[in-house]
């Protein structure tokens, strides 16, 4: 069994407190997240030693302490966070769901912007943090749930670093000209209090996408194939969209209970077709558009009057503030309108009901309706339409869902609607009652088969293996200096290998960075001491970089070195001519040119240097945070032109390059390894561009690789700047006489 321990972290706890005849009694909570866990659980129970759950339990301390000897559900060790009245109002209904919750749903006007809430929705994190850091150890593993707790990860990575720690959003992550709207220091904070996890989790790629721009414009920091390097660390941001325990709801058709209260429901309805719809009291989920369409639709459409009616049910919320409280009443107004406008005696067009339904109820109108419409303005997922989907065994009835949705993207097979657009609503609402029964069953087998493959215990194990994953991956990518220890592990290596092979970045690594590229020039020692290495017996010495191939002929096309210009479009064996490793094409070059020298423009300072295959944009003479600004603004605009166009970003040490896709160390080390096999390699860089080179290397026997500077790396060893390079390689130098001296009979 695995000896860590599985932290869950929510708002609140799975449970609630209640008072029955002045005694407490703890019963189970209700909610997605609750069952997705506890049915993820209850399939893989021998994952973790322990788990935890930590969250408010809604009530004093001691009033928990007397509640909690009652627990009998030994599925998790329970850990509360006491938290006063007055801290949680400004935390949960202030800062949480008067802010982020309207300003993630794209409803920027609803936001109320207060600083107590947000000091508030710190210092409750700061709660949190403070329980956990008591209870938990390294090694365990952390999983973070939701908005409210979005910088709990990074409090928790401060204190101790060695946790796993996962973090999911369940809600939309908005786009950046929505998230900017905060005010800095808060985005800031909150974006920085994220990247504390190892794992970042969202519904679908939309969301994802949003949070890696957002963290781009506001922090400065690009990604990688979804992995952002922050604090010498990489976190990873992945899609996760998280589904239904689909037997539970697929099984339950059929039973006595079910199935009585279906044929209860059919004796009252009649003959008449049913539309279904359960939402939480929210102004996101369009409740009051719905019924603006199903109104127009029985205008339209006077042969439905009296065949058709809509059962839907509003789930009490939040309805003490003010914005929801408001929406209830438009709510009852537009549906007592209905009725009496188009209703009769013998006809009520709209059935509502303001209140929870059982899982038994739920059940039953799911599997009896005819069309569920579910159709938020926008929403995370919406499970309630996967469990419509899923409780059809019968594969009878037809979804109508709303595009703004995250199951939009996975439910393709609904009958997917703007929720905004009345008439296009009306018209899916008569084409789900006219829809032929065979092409409901189509449909329905499709979603099915998506859901039942992709299940809540499929979800909560993807998102852990991945979590997992990454851990496994930071494991290589760290800061470890060379010591005299490790020097000598290198010598005694490179002495008893016969074919030898050393890769060398230039600029940051054997000569310091300077003003301007060009007079970064190498000096009489460098030179000798380069061609040094390269005579040696055994050793085939490359020199790769991102300068041009005519930069690198004029300044060491005199030595018997292989050349790698630009980052690996083109290679010069020894004594040989230029090869252009990839294809390329260069018609882009006119318009990235023009975008740079707009930049160039407008950030004193800074300069554009074009190349064969590349075109750089440098801002290491500018103001650091003008620069900064600058370039973030310069890739997202260069994003958009180089999109479907084979070219690629690269942000490196104070620049920003556009370069045809599939250049990079990486693949131009693959290629040199593929022609000779080395007994010994070393390679030595200090740029971005060189960890391709040094994930390249990862793992492989008698390979010593060496970053330069104090960053985390993929690279075996740290060394502080260039000098030390110039030192190790005259170490290795001095080797030649051992290596060259012939075998004594």
């Amino acid at each position: 069994m695995n000896e860590n321990r599985l932290f869950i972290v929510a708002n609140r706890l799975p449970v609630t407190v209640v008072s029955e005849n002045d005694a407490l009694r703890v019963q189970p909570a209700s909610g997605g997240l609750v069952s997705a866990i506890k049915s993820y659980l209850d399939h893989n129970s021998n994952k973790f030693s322990e788990v935890c759950w930590a969250g408010v339990p809604g009530c004093t301390e001691s009033t928990w302490q007397k509640a909690a000897a009652s627990l009998e559900d030994a599925t998790y060790t329970y850990v509360p966070v006491v938290v006063s009245k007055d801290h949680y109002e400004k935390y949960y209904n202030g800062f949480s769901n008067s802010i982020l919750w309207p300003l993630f749903h794209y409803f920027p006007s609803y936001a109320e912007y207060n600083m107590e809430d947000f000091n508030d929705y710190r210092r409750v994190n700061e709660y949190f943090f403070e329980v956990l850091k008591n209870q938990c150890r390294p090694g365990d593993t952390v999983w973070i749930h939701d908005y409210h707790l979005l910088l709990l990860a990074g409090m928790l990575r401060k204190a101790i670093p060695e946790l796993t720690i996962g973090l999911f959003l369940h809600i939309p992550f908005p786009s950046f000209e929505l998230d900017r709207l905060l005010p800095r220091k808060w985005q800031q904070e909150l974006l920085e209090g994220m990247l504390g996890a190892d794992l970042v989790g969202f519904h679908t790629m939309d969301y994802a996408m949003h949070f890696l721009q957002t963290v781009q414009l506001t922090l400065g920091l690009s990604q990688e194939r979804n992995i952002v390097r922050f604090m010498d660390r990489l976190v990873k941001t992945d899609v996760f969209p998280i589904s239904i325990d689909y037997h539970h709801f697929h099984d339950a058709y059929g039973t006595p209970k079910i199935t009585a209260m279906r044929e209860s429901l059919r004796e009252k309805m009649g003959k008449r077709r049913i539309i279904f719809s359960v939402d939480r009291l929210d102004y996101t989920k369009g409740v009051h558009n719905r019924l603006k369409a199903y109104e127009y639709f029985l205008e339209q459409n006077p042969q439905y009057h009296n065949k058709v009616v809509f059962i839907i049910v509003v789930v009490p919320s939040r309805d003490h503030i003010p914005k929801y409280a408001e929406r209830k009443r438009m709510i009852d107004e537009m549906i007592s309108r209905i009725n009496s406008h188009i209703g009769s005696l013998h006809w009520q067009p709209v059935i509502y009901q303001y209140n929870t339904l059982s899982f038994e109820e739920m059940m039953a109108l799911y599997s009896i309706c005819d069309v569920a419409l579910i159709t938020p303005l926008r929403d995370g997922m919406n499970l309630v339409s996967k469990e419509f989907v899923a409780s059809r065994k019968d594969h009878r009835g037809v979804l109508v869902l709303s595009e703004m949705a995250g199951a939009a993207r996975e439910l393709t097979d609904a009958l997917i609607i703007n929720p905004n657009d009345t008439l296009e609503m009306a018209d899916k609402i008569r084409e789900a009652l006219e829809m032929p029964e065979a092409e409901q069953a189509a449909r329905l087998a499709k979603m099915q088969k998506r859901i039942s493959n992709y299940d809540v215990q499929a979800w909560a194990s993807d998102f852990l293996t991945s979590l997992a994953r990454i851990k496994k991956k930071q494991q290589t990518f760290q800061e470890i200096f060379l010591d005299e220890e490790a020097v000598a592990e290198l010598l005694a290596s490179y002495g008893q290998a016969g074919k030898r092979l050393l890769l060398l970045d230039y600029d940051g690594t054997l000569v310091p960075f300077t003003s301007k590229p060009e007079l970064a020039v190498p000096g009489t020692e460098l030179l000798e001491l380069l061609s040094s290495l390269a005579t040696i017996p055994g050793n085939d010495v490359f020199l790769i970089s991102g300068r041009s191939s005519a930069w690198l002929d004029e300044h060491f096309g005199s030595l018997s070195l292989n050349l790698i210009s630009e980052h690996g479009a083109r290679v010069r064996w020894k004594n040989k001519g230029w090869k252009t490793e990839v294809q390329t094409h260069s018609e882009w070059k006119e318009h990235v040119h023009n975008i740079m020298e707009m930049y160039e423009r407008r950030c004193a300072n800074a300069f554009v240097e074009e190349k064969e295959f590349s075109i750089v944009w440098h801002y290491r003479n500018a103001d650091p945070e003008q620069g900064r600004l600058r370039a973030t603004e310069l890739m997202n605009e260069l994003k958009e032109y180089i999109h479907e166009r084979r070219l690629e970003i690269m942000a490196g040490n104070m620049i920003v390059e556009v370069r045809n896709r599939g250049i990079d160390k990486g693949t131009a080390i693959k290629k040199i390894l593929s022609k000779q096999q080395y007994d010994f390699v070393f390679a030595v860089g200090d740029d971005r561009t060189d960890e391709d080179m040094f994930k390249t290397l990862v793992g492989k026997p008698n390979c010593f690789t060496v970053k330069v500077g104090p960053n985390a790396s993929y690279a075996q060893y740290n060394v502080m700047k260039p000098e030390m390079v110039i030192e190790l390689l005259n170490d290795i130098n001095k080797q030649r006489l051992q290596v060259v001296l012939p075998p004594v009979d």
